[in-house]
């Protein structure tokens, strides 16, 4: 895995989840397969292979969330430029719509409804350069719209 770019409140919350992962959620798996295999018969027994297709993919996470730990680059908070860039909040509206706000993050964070857009992503790849004033067109598979930056922290 390359570098992970990613705020320092986001590497906090992935921390936090390999920790409810590695110390909570592993035990209670362990213990729903352990006490499905005293069920008796393996091959007919769906509490014994939910709890290991459940074990599976939190294996699947915590390995995700480790690379991520072990491969991160701090989004560095920067004196405001006046430019977009990696960790910028970026406030726009398009032809008379309501404003919108969404910070610039790298992938492992990114949440658009929670107002968080990945620098990889349609609208980070066009924001970032831009300067308040500036009319920029995302261009996404379903199209391509404009929108005028209002804001830049």
């Amino acid at each position: 895995m390359s570098d992970v770019h990613i705020t320092p409140e986001g590497l906090e919350a992935v921390e936090k989840e390999l920790h409810e992962l590695t110390t909570m959620r592993r035990p209670e798996i362990v213990s729903k397969i352990k006490a499905a295999r005293e069920l008796g018969d393996l091959s007919e027994n769906f509490e014994y292979h939910a709890a290991k297709n459940e074990q599976g993919m939190m294996e699947a996470r915590v390995k995700e969330l480790e690379a991520i730990v072990k491969n991160h680059v701090i989004i560095e908070k920067h004196r405001p430029t006046g430019v977009v860039e990696m960790g910028s909040t970026v406030r726009f509206g398009e032809n008379g719509e309501d404003e919108e706000t969404y910070r610039i993050v790298g992938p492992a964070e990114a949440d658009p409804k929670a107002g968080r857009v990945s620098y990889e992503s349609a609208l980070g790849k066009a924001l970032i350069g831009h300067r308040v004033g500036d009319e920029v067109e995302i261009r996404t598979p379903s199209g391509a719209y404009s929108v005028r930056i209002t804001g830049i922290e």
